[in-house]
């Protein structure tokens, strides 16, 4: 053999050999999951991302890096999902409120008074009805993966809040969901949809007078009780989160990959929902302390009229929703 051909079979032996190494370190890099949320990192959905990545770095190692972002610092709640849904984010956590234009049953969530506490909730969402609206999105590559508890809603506004005839001509912000509108609508209110993160400085400026319905955490977290002076414990509907992905990019995981991230996903997902209701109480007790807001707690009676106003939201949307579904939420109050 000649010495040219040697030197170039060895330039080739050479050049396959950095390309078998160069393709055996791609092979390695770590599957990037990006989580976006809009909340901070002290509420139930907050310290839900933070185990969720924890517990995956512990067992996954150098398999699967999960990268938080909180506090809308990647993006907001509407932007997150166009996100998801072009793969520049792989896991979301958006209350269902804003899911309804994917699948008419995740308005169920947003009915008004249609649980009577959080175990209600969790008795049907472990049930076939919240199974199936899990799955309702995959026609539009969404999968839900979990729920995670956040809480049972409360009213703030610029003035108390104690009848719904209280209520009446006042700017309420509410999610971008037609169910949550209309329940403001019934109280001859005008709902504003607004994105969470501008929330704060609407009550502020006095774009809005006020907020349907939200979490004692998300209320303190995001300081609206410094700028609200009254608030009403109304649990006049839940918020919930759902864990949602891209279907295409979940289905396409390495199947040792894909199960193991689904019994870490259980483990926090019981653990979110177990500290939702304590992280919830603290919020409630830091604002009464604050002494910013006024809360106002509801007699049996005046609760049953804010029920009744409400009320007829479940049969404007019982059709879109489905009654089973709807039946299936409200026997879950049942607890035998």
């Amino acid at each position: 053999m000649s010495l040219i051909n040697r030197k170039t079979l060895a330039g080739a032996i050479g050049f396959a050999i950095l390309l078998g190494g160069a393709t055996g370190a791609q092979a390695q890099d770590p599957i990037v999951i990006k989580f976006s949320h809009v909340v901070a990192n002290d509420t139930p959905k907050g310290e839900g991302a933070q185990m969720l990545q924890k517990l995956v770095k512990e067992r996954l190692g150098d398999k699967v890096k999960i990268e938080v972002y909180p506090n809308s610092s990647l993006y907001d709640d509407t932007k997150g999902l166009n996100a998801l849904l072009t793969g520049d984010v792989q896991l979301l956590a958006p209350s269902m409120a804003k899911l309804g234009e994917y699948s008419p049953s995740v308005q169920l969530m947003d009915l008004p008074f249609l649980f009577d506490d959080m175990n209600a909730v969790t008795r049907f969402e472990q049930g076939p009805g919240g199974k199936q609206i899990l799955e309702s999105m995959q026609d539009h590559d969404i999968l839900g993966l979990a729920y995670w508890h956040n809480g049972m809603r409360q009213l703030t506004a610029d003035k108390p809040l104690i009848e719904p005839r209280d209520a009446r001509g006042l700017k309420l912000r509410v999610e971008p969901s037609d169910v949550l509108a209309a329940q403001i609508k019934e109280l001859h209110a005008i709902p504003r949809k607004m994105a969470f993160g501008e929330v704060y400085q609407g009550m502020q400026t006095g774009v809005i007078d006020g907020q349907g319905g939200n979490t004692w955490s998300n209320i303190y977290t995001q300081k609206w009780n410094e700028v609200q002076s009254d608030m009403t414990e109304s649990n006049n509907g839940v918020l919930d989160y759902m864990l949602i992905t891209n279907a295409k990019f979940w289905n396409g995981l390495p199947d040792d990959v894909r199960t193991t991230l689904n019994e870490i996903i259980a483990e926090v997902t019981t653990s979110v929902n177990e500290k939702a209701d304590q992280l919830n109480e603290e919020a409630k007790q830091s604002i009464a302390s604050s002494g910013t807001t006024k809360i106002h707690e509801l007699t049996p009676e005046q609760v049953k009229a804010w029920r009744d106003a409400m009320a007829p939201v479940i049969d404007e949307f019982r059709d879109e929703i489905g009654s089973d579904l709807i039946d299936a939420a409200q026997q879950s109050n049942n607890a035998n």
